[in-house]
């Protein structure tokens, strides 16, 4: 496997444009993206588990019904998440694929819609739809970073990653973009995510592989533990590269997507909201790997852990306190903590003399939490998260101010 260049057009079959159509205030903001196909192609889509469902989502889950697992675009804008705007918002959601499906000549219930944004505010469809129309006669395979730029709110930097995969049927190449910076929590994507495949992929087994990679990349950051009403996560497969997945070929596409899904997922807590750390917890030998991610989530949301790292303390009895309140088997007196490698608790004592070395660990900007539960199970997960700072209440206190 190799990186590449070209983002989310680095596969062969797709195109995207990007533009500023007015959502955002600030002249000359990108705010608008369409990614084509060249035709229907299999499509996958991941979404929310909020209840407080936006427009956009209940409209691409539609969609990807009516078409059984097919999409031909997908339409994206920033600046406004079309969230808790009643049925003019769904109307609008549907508007935006209606006008993508016009301009591209297919099928409405072929395109799916994402937004992000501040909730509670209507779309300015006098400009999107205009917007939309402008930007399908722009797609092209030059315009993969500044789509990746488009979809940003107050991410820091834009996302974008590819790989080559090498297999013995061909090479196929996997893309990708996401945004994400707060309101960062794993219960389903966690953001607004697009992969792209040349892979020749059945619907049910791109769903299967998006399912599985997501559940240890996207599914495995938080920023601040807060669920999204917008997070949608999609894949599309073109085709067109010739090679064709099967079971037996499962692994390497399942391997394409972790590759580009953990470059795009860590780039998501490294941005995050005030962020200027980046925190790696895994949790070994617990009953189940599921027990292992849930002791490490708690781990990864506790503001008094974040914090501590933010202030470079070591303090590992926050750390054993919320692994003890995961709600999984746990035995103090079984279980290790090691920040940076340095062991500061083994066994229900704690090894304070080795404190200020794992203090000198935690000045850096990548911080290793390492828990043992100790109960024999062998189960492991990690979970990557980011210090919290004031930043990050600054930025959310002003959010629409």
């Amino acid at each position: 496997m190799d990186d590449v260049l070209g983002g989310i057009t680095a596969a062969l079959g797709f195109t995207s444009a990007a533009l500023h159509c007015g959502i955002k205030a600030k002249t000359g903001a990108l705010d608008l993206a369409v990614i084509a196909a060249e035709r229907p192609v299999a499509a996958a889509g991941l979404f929310t588990t909020n209840l407080a469902k936006a427009a956009p989502v209940l409209v691409s889950r539609e969609h990807l019904d009516r078409a059984a697992g097919h999409a031909r675009a997908v339409v994206v804008n920033s600046g406004c998440a079309n969230a808790c705007t009643g049925d003019a918002g769904l109307q609008d959601a549907r508007n935006m694929a209606r006008a993508v499906a016009d301009a591209l000549g297919c099928g409405e219930h072929e395109v799916l819609v994402a937004s992000t944004g501040v909730i509670g505010v209507a779309l300015p469809m006098q400009k999107v739809v205009p917007g939309i129309r402008n930007a399908v006669q722009r797609l092209g395979r030059d315009a993969a970073a500044d789509t990746a730029r488009a979809i940003m709110t107050t991410d820091p930097f834009p996302k974008e990653h590819a790989v080559t995969v090498t297999t013995p049927g061909g090479d196929f190449t996997v893309g990708g973009i996401a945004k994400g910076s707060g309101m960062i929590e794993p219960h389903m994507a966690t953001m607004l995510g697009f992969l792209t495949t040349d892979a020749d992929v059945p619907p049910a087994l791109l769903r299967r592989a998006l399912t599985e990679s997501a559940r240890d990349t996207f599914n495995a950051i938080t920023v601040d533990g807060e669920c999204s009403t917008n997070d949608s996560l999609f894949a599309m497969a073109s085709g067109a590269s010739g090679v064709k997945i099967d079971d037996r070929s499962y692994a390497a596409l399942l391997d394409g997507l972790r590759a580009v899904s953990r470059h795009l997922a860590i780039g998501i807590v490294r941005g995050g909201e005030g962020a200027t750390k980046l925190i790696a917890i895994t949790v070994e030998d617990a009953s189940s790997p599921d027990d292992a991610r849930r002791v490490a989530r708690t781990i990864a949301n506790s503001p008094l852990v974040k914090t501590a790292v933010h202030g470079a303390d070591p303090n590992w009895g926050r750390i054993v306190a919320s692994a003890g309140r995961s709600g999984v088997t746990f035995d103090v007196d079984r279980t290790t903590v090691r920040v940076g490698g340095v062991l500061l608790f083994e066994n229900g004592l704690p090894h304070d003399d080795a404190s200020p070395r794992a203090a000198e660990h935690m000045k850096g900007a990548e911080i290793r939490i390492d828990v043992n539960v100790g109960t024999g199970g062998g189960g492991a997960a990690t979970i990557w998260t980011c210090d919290l700072s004031a930043e990050y209440v600054r930025i959310n206190g002003e959010y629409r101010t």
